[in-house]
């Protein structure tokens, strides 16, 4: 997830709390605001330096903001454009990616109690990306327009997954994230952060049954003291047991693991 510093931190914190304030039936709406506002910001330096440029007084910067965005968008996002310009900012640019996590989080209030099946859509999507070599040059080619890239996600995508999976898989092809996968794990995870959850990825050799997807969740949710979202990846190169990735933390319990310890303590 994108981590921001200093005054940026504070400012997003408390975006976040006016973002988690926005109603569910506009939340979607402002979602897509919010990017085109990023957007915006990221193409327009001469604009960026403005807004963030503590110098310029806060009723000239929310103005201009104002200006630029009054009837073109939601009035809940004037209002958080107004509120994020008016607030210090560690680096320019952190304005910016700011309200494209705003984004993220307003696309997920959204779905409402479907959060759970956007995670699993997320990461569903991540894998086919990864998965597929062909799919993945399609979506890093830059000779390709974002219009052409967005149009083939719409082509795979729309009717099988949530509307809100789609909108969150376009703006990962705006390049502000170093790949398409890079975005939508961090997406995935701010998805899950959203409903209070962590997300464990899971690499098994075979499916998990449900009963033992539930006994390892609720083993993960007391270890690290709060609701686990499992990932589960069938794995070629697991032969038994799991490896399971939480934050910066592995537990690697397969076979190869342990056999690798064996070796290391019978050579030491």
């Amino acid at each position: 997830m994108v981590s921001f510093r200093g005054a940026s931190a504070d400012a997003m914190a408390a975006l976040t709390d006016q973002v988690g304030g926005v109603a569910e039936a506009s939340a979607s709406t402002v979602a897509g605001d919010l990017f085109s506002a990023a957007r915006t910001l990221r193409a327009e330096a001469a604009l960026r330096r403005v807004v963030t440029d503590q110098s310029v007084p806060v009723e000239a910067r929310s103005g201009l903001v104002g200006d630029l965005f009054s009837g073109k968008v939601d009035g809940a996002t004037v209002g958080l454009l107004r509120d994020a310009v008016g607030r210090r900012w560690t680096r320019p640019r952190d304005l910016a990616d700011a309200l494209e996590q705003l984004g993220v989080i307003a696309a997920v209030r959204s779905v409402g109690l479907q959060g759970d099946a956007l995670v699993d859509e997320l990461f569903s999507v991540r894998q086919l990306v990864i998965g597929n070599h062909g799919l993945r040059d399609a979506l890093s080619d830059p000779v390709r327009s974002a219009a052409d890239k967005g149009a083939l996600i719409e082509t795979l995508l729309t009717g099988k997954v949530l509307p809100t999976t789609v909108q969150l898989v376009k703006q990962a092809l705006s390049g502000s994230y170093r790949t398409v996968v890079a975005a939508l794990e961090d997406y995935e995870r701010t998805a899950a952060q959203v409903q209070g959850e962590g997300v464990a990825t899971v690499h098994v050799a075979r499916p998990l049954a449900e009963a033992d997807q539930r006994r390892l969740a609720a083993a993960l949710t007391r270890q690290y003291g709060r609701p686990v979202h499992l990932n589960i990846v069938v794995d070629a190169g697991v032969i038994g047991g799991m490896k399971v990735e939480i934050g910066d933390d592995v537990i690697d319990g397969t076979v190869l693991a342990r056999l690798d310890d064996a070796r290391r303590k019978i050579a030491g």
